[in-house]
C-alpha cells in the first residue's frame, strides 16, 4: 500500500528536509517514526527539498508499506513519535504509482519579510528583517516580469546541478499586512536557491538599486542578480497534483497566519 501525507516543520534544528550524512534532517525523523510503528518499504518521497533553516507548512511526502493499517493508526502513530517541531497534518491512501516529487504540477513558496523598526525578537527565526524602506509598488512591478517561462540562470545558486535552467513561474503575489510583507511564488519547479535569490534581488530593487528584472533575466548571469536572502524567512507552502487531492480543512498554505496582526 502507498500513503501520501502533508507535514509541517520548523526548520531551525535541521540541515534541511533531505537526508544527509552526519546531519539531522526532517526526512530521517519521519522515516524513523513510520518504521517504528510499521514496515517502511525503502525511503519516503517528498515534494521539494528545503535547505537548512527553511520551514514548511505544506510539505507533501509519500511512502510504501506492506502493513495493512488504518489511516488513523498511521496518523496517530507517526505524530506520537515525531519531535515537537515536526507534525503530520494529513494522511491519505495514494495510487501505487504516486510520487510526491515527480507528480507535482507546481510548488508554492512564501517568503516573509518583517519591516518594523526594531529587531523581531520572537519571530527572528521565521522572518527576514529588512531595516531599510522598500517600495512595494516597484517590487510588485518588477516581480511581474518573472511570471512565465524563462531561463533562470541569473537566479540559480553556485551549487545548482540542474542541466536545464528553464522554469515556468505561474504566479507571484506580494501582500502586506502591517509590518509583514509576504512574497508568494508558484512555479512548476525551481533551481537551487532560486526563490531566495529572487527575493534578494527584489529587495535590492525595492530599496532603490539600478537593477531591473528584465535585464537580469536576459543576461543569464548570476552576478547581475541580488544577494541570496536568508533561509529563515522561507516556507514551503504547497504542492499541487492531479493524481490525488490533498486539500485540508485547516488553511496551512498562507504563512501570514502565523504572525500577529
Amino acid at each position: 500500500m502507498r500513503f501520501a501525507g502533508i507535514c509541517q516543520y520548523d526548520g531551525c534544528n535541521y540541515s534541511g528536509f533531505q537526508s544527509q550524512k552526519n546531519a539531522i534532517s526532517v526526512q530521517d525523523k519521519i522515516e524513523l517514526a513510520i518504521s517504528s510503528i510499521g514496515h517502511l518499504n525503502g525511503r519516503i518521497n517528498y515534494a521539494g527539498r528545503t535547505d537548512a533553516g527553511v520551514h514548511a507548512t505544506h510539505q507533501v511526502f509519500d511512502f510504501s508499506t506492506s502493513d495493512d493499517r488504518a489511516i488513523h493508526q498511521w496518523f496517530k502513530g507517526i505524530n506520537s513519535l515525531l519531535p515537537v517541531d515536526i507534525a503530520v497534518s494529513c494522511i491519505k491512501e495514494a495510487p501505487e504509482n504516486f510520487h510526491s516529487r515527480f507528480d507535482a504540477i507546481d510548488r508554492t513558496y512564501s517568503y516573509v519579510i518583517y519591516t518594523g523598526k526594531t529587531r523581531p525578537t520572537f519571530q527572528r527565526n521565521y522572518v527576514y528583517w529588512e531595516k531599510n524602506e522598500i517600495d512595494l509598488n516597484i517590487m510588485k512591478k518588477e516581480a511581474s516580469h518573472l511570471v512565465g517561462t524563462h531561463n533562470f540562470s541569473s537566479f540559480r545558486g553556485s551549487k545548482c546541478t540542474a542541466s536545464n535552467p528553464v522554469r515556468t513561474v505561474k504566479s507571484i503575489e506580494i501582500v502586506k499586512k502591517n509590518n509583514f510583507v509576504v512574497i508568494h511564488l508558484c512555479a512548476n519547479a525551481y533551481l537551487y536557491n532560486m526563490v531566495r535569490i529572487i527575493v534578494g534581488t527584489l529587495l535590492d530593487i525595492a530599496k532603490g538599486s539600478n537593477k531591473d528584472i528584465k535585464s537580469i533575466l536576459t543576461s543569464e548571469d548570476r552576478k547581475n542578480a541580488g544577494k541570496t536572502a536568508q533561509s529563515n524567512g522561507l516556507f514551503l507552502t504547497g504542492a499541487s497534483y492531479e493524481k490525488i487531492n490533498l486539500n485540508q480543512e485547516e488553511n496551512f498554505s498562507n504563512s501570514v497566519i502565523f504572525f500577529p496582526a
